[in-house]
């Protein structure tokens, strides 16, 4: 059984926020809370709360799930759109500069589920 959850147009890099991400890949649900909860980025609160989410999401999906046993089957992170802004430069020019945003995925899964 997988679950997911999703949090998009994030104002942060993709780049940035692919540093914490990749922290959590393949761990079980409570390590991975723990990280994201120890970790000194200012996407990491965001991604404890998409993955609280995605816990939630397979909780309301099956009765039965025992939450110990989640694991983070899949993370990652997207390009969103980038909001283009202009800068004054000297002598009457602009320079454009690009405020990026990202698109965070977390699917957690069961052991038992990922086997079948």
């Amino acid at each position: 059984m997988e679950a997911r959850a999703e949090a998009r147009y994030i104002r942060i890099s993709p780049q940035k926020a692919r540093l914490v991400v990749d922290l959590i890949r393949g761990r079980k649900a409570g390590e991975a809370l723990v990280t994201l909860r120890t970790v000194n980025k200012r996407i990491a609160p965001t991604v404890e709360k998409v993955l609280q989410s995605a816990i939630a999401n397979a909780r309301n999906r099956s009765a039965d799930i025992d939450v110990d046993d989640l694991y983070v089957s899949a993370a990652y992170v997207n390009e969103g759109p980038r909001m283009k802004r202009i800068r004054p430069a000297p002598m009457g020019r602009a320079y454009r500069y690009q405020r990026r945003m990202a698109h965070i995925v977390v699917r957690v899964a069961d052991k038992e589920g990922s086997e079948e």
